[in-house]
């Protein structure tokens, strides 16, 4: 009993950081519904306010769920769970949007999107994920729990953990597998690769998580590491955003020009 009595107020911060989340979806969701009811008719700014949405809910939960992650959870296997969940639950609520540059940019180049509106969602993106930081911030200043430190936000906890040509070849790879998985997944059903997404991303992170964070989103690394920018910026910049787009643009080479090329080649050869 007295084991039971020492561990619930642990238990009663992480359903309050659970819940926190869980109502800031739910808030983003009806801004959301708001948002189709009263902007259909004006695309941009349709487009403008759903992607600020995405990245803001997106961005404010990471930033609760890597303080949760840091907890030294009982389980090891939590904060994996965690991250699974509310990739499920993102996936399920961010249905039309990408709240990752790297998305719009793989959509951009795919010839799948204009630059106007690329240029719109990036814009959205940007300042989605610095207005996430600073709602983050006041949140944990009303201390609703004991892990709510206003100072966390402003601090820099630097995430890379390997020199910086290892950590820009796990971002890159780990933007290439995640993006070529969503360009493929789309042919499966959608309840199904919703689960398939969210599997990979929480491999992802167990993979690569030490290593860099694995984060693969320029936006959500800005709005995590934000004070780590200022401080080595070229060092972030390489690994957080020019890395992800690297891997970006691998996966189109490969899967729009050498395999087909090879596969062309294939099949000349074979009927001669």
């Amino acid at each position: 009993m007295t084991a039971l009595r020492g561990l619930w107020p642990e238990v009663q911060d992480t359903c309050t950081s659970l819940g926190l989340m869980l109502l800031l979806v739910l808030f983003m969701g009806l801004a959301r519904v708001v948002t189709r009811q009263q902007l259909h008719r004006f695309l941009m700014a349709h487009t403008f306010v759903l992607e600020f949405l995405a990245t803001f809910q997106l961005c404010c939960c990471t930033h609760e769920l890597q303080l949760l992650s840091e907890q030294e959870p009982a389980h090891p296997t939590w904060p994996l769970t965690l991250i699974y969940f509310f990739s499920l639950v993102h996936g399920l609520t961010l249905v039309g949007t990408s709240s990752n540059p790297c998305g719009v940019m793989m959509h951009m180049l795919l010839g799948g999107m204009s630059p106007e509106t690329g240029a719109i969602r990036l814009l959205a993106q940007l300042i989605g994920a610095l207005c996430s930081r600073y709602c983050i911030s006041a949140l944990w200043s009303l201390g609703l729990t004991k892990y709510h430190l206003n100072e966390r936000t402003f601090a820099c906890r630097n995430p890379i953990q390997v020199d910086l040509p290892k950590a820009v070849i796990t971002e890159a790879i780990c933007s290439f597998i995640f993006h070529s998985a969503l360009l493929h997944f789309q042919e499966i059903r959608t309840k199904l690769h919703i689960h398939l997404l969210a599997a990979l991303i929480t491999f992802l992170v167990y993979a690569g998580g030490s290593l860099t964070g694995a984060v693969f989103n320029p936006a959500l690394a800005l709005s995590l590491h934000f004070k780590c920018f200022d401080e080595a910026f070229l060092r972030f910049f390489i690994v957080y955003w020019l890395a992800p787009s690297l891997g970006i643009l691998l996966m189109i080479l490969m899967f729009s020009f050498f395999l087909p090329w090879l596969y062309n080649n294939h099949t000349i050869n074979k009927k001669e």
